[in-house]
């Protein structure tokens, strides 16, 4: 057996915390051995933000020993490698050859198997989609004990249940991934202002037909006719010809680990409306005035400047709510929730706004056509009822909520949000029927026992 240690895990948000017995495999042999039947979930980095990679009855395996590259075709950009691997490693490695990750979030610090099972999305999602665009094939193993193959032509249910599927139907041991090639790894961006959210609205319409990247921050305290103001951020790749002669001297240039740290969790009460105002005042203030030409690290990966950034939030953590409403009313049904978040005295702080493309393939994959906002809230007594009644309003408006952020969904309302729900669960119980691959959060949502 691989030797097992306990230990308080949580998500990113560090809420909740749960006491975990940890098994960290660097072989697949040493993988099944760490399978437990009675309940085994798969751990990467850590950076889903709730409880889907701690698991309190039975082992959670933190896959991070696994990071080894298997293949690479320097031609084509394809890449085959273990699923402990990191983008921060793919970064490193890679980028000096002129090769990107496809599809990032907002951190490099996630494994490969998370961005797999999270199906993440980026910036560019109106464009690239999901990650599960980029993955040609997986091998995965099964609570059979058995190593299979998933991709578009070889068991594609259970190549596209896993997407989304939050580790829930077999460890991904290895994966096959497309990167992208560059010039540099420059980008160019500019900053446009909106005083309000119809302005916001627009601007994102209007430069999402022109940008492949676009992200926009918005004021979560604003309210009446100021509702929705802030600031939208688009870019694109930067070509060599594009960029100043000093940065043209080193155009595939790489950045280093985090230059600040913050060293211990902040006390609870640094996060006050006082305080949020000025924050949010420094933040719009930097996203109005980007750089020209911007550093991959800064145009993706803002917030890995500072590292253990979550401990800002204080010992009680924080919650990130992310969810998408269509476009159909969607101007009327984000406006209402907004208000309802800027009245609701919970000290909303770091917010993204973005615009979906298509639909994603992953029968639990997130992402559909229309307005997508993630919120931070720290962890106040009554936030949980809050949060449930925003669930509502994105329920009544045909949205959903995104597992990788989710600490509260219920199983009631989560059934309701995924149309493909009994899709997967079909997928579910044939590979695993006993359920062997759970975590909290899967029998708190209802995707296992």
């Amino acid at each position: 057996m691989v030797p097992t240690a306990e230990k308080q895990l949580s998500g990113w948000g560090q809420y909740p915390k749960a006491q975990c017995k940890i098994t960290r495999p660097e072989r697949t042999r040493e993988i099944l051995e760490s399978v437990d039947p009675e309940g085994t979930i798969v751990r990467g980095l850590g950076r889903s933000y709730g409880d889907s990679a701690i698991n309190d009855r039975g082992i959670v395996v933190d896959l991070t020993r696994m990071d080894r590259y298997l293949d690479f075709d320097a031609d084509s950009g394809v890449l085959t490698c273990e699923a402990g691997v990191s983008l921060a490693a793919i970064l490193r490695d890679f980028a000096p050859r002129g090769f990107l990750p496809m599809i990032t979030p907002g951190t490099k610090y996630v494994t490969v198997g998370g961005c797999i099972a999270n199906d993440i999305h980026g910036k560019a999602h109106h464009v690239d989609g999901t990650f599960a665009n980029c993955v040609e094939s997986m091998q995965i193993l099964t609570a059979a004990g058995e190593v299979v193959t998933a991709s578009r032509t070889e068991n594609p249910e259970l190549f596209w249940a896993t997407f989304g599927g939050m580790g829930l139907l077999g460890i991904i041991l290895t994966a096959t991934i497309r990167l992208r090639p560059v010039e540099t790894t420059y980008f160019r961006q500019k900053a446009i202002r909106a005083e309000s959210l119809d302005e916001m609205l627009d601007a994102l319409a209007e430069y999402d037909a022109k940008y492949p990247y676009s992200v926009a921050w918005i004021d979560p305290l604003a309210t009446g006719a100021r509702l929705g103001r802030g600031v939208l951020v688009v870019g694109e790749h930067a070509p060599l010809d594009a960029l100043p002669a000093k940065m043209r001297r080193e155009p595939l240039s790489v950045s280093g680990p985090p230059l600040l740290e913050v060293p211990f969790d902040m006390p609870s009460q640094s996060l006050n409306p006082v305080t949020l105002r000025i924050l949010n005042k420094i933040i719009e203030t930097m996203q109005a005035t980007p750089t020209p030409v911007a550093h991959y690290e800064k145009f993706f990966y803002p917030l890995d400047f500072v590292g253990e950034w979550n401990r800002g939030y204080g010992k009680r953590g924080f919650t990130q709510y992310q969810f998408v409403i269509p476009f159909d009313d969607g101007r009327r049904r984000l406006r209402a929730i907004l208000e309802r978040i800027a009245h609701s005295g919970f000290c909303p702080f770091l917010n993204v706004l973005k615009r979906f493309g298509d639909e994603a393939e992953g029968h639990l994959s997130f992402p559909r056509p229309g307005y997508t906002l993630a919120i931070d809230f720290p962890i106040r007594d009554g936030l949980e009822a809050f949060l449930l009644e925003l669930d509502e309003m994105v329920l009544d408006a045909d949205g959903r909520v995104y597992l990788a952020k989710d600490a509260f969904t219920t199983a009631e309302h989560f059934a309701q949000m995924y149309p493909r729900l009994d899709e997967w669960r079909e997928v579910k119980n044939k590979w695993d029927p006993e359920h062997v691959f759970t975590s909290n959060q899967a029998r708190r949502v209802g995707l296992a026992r």
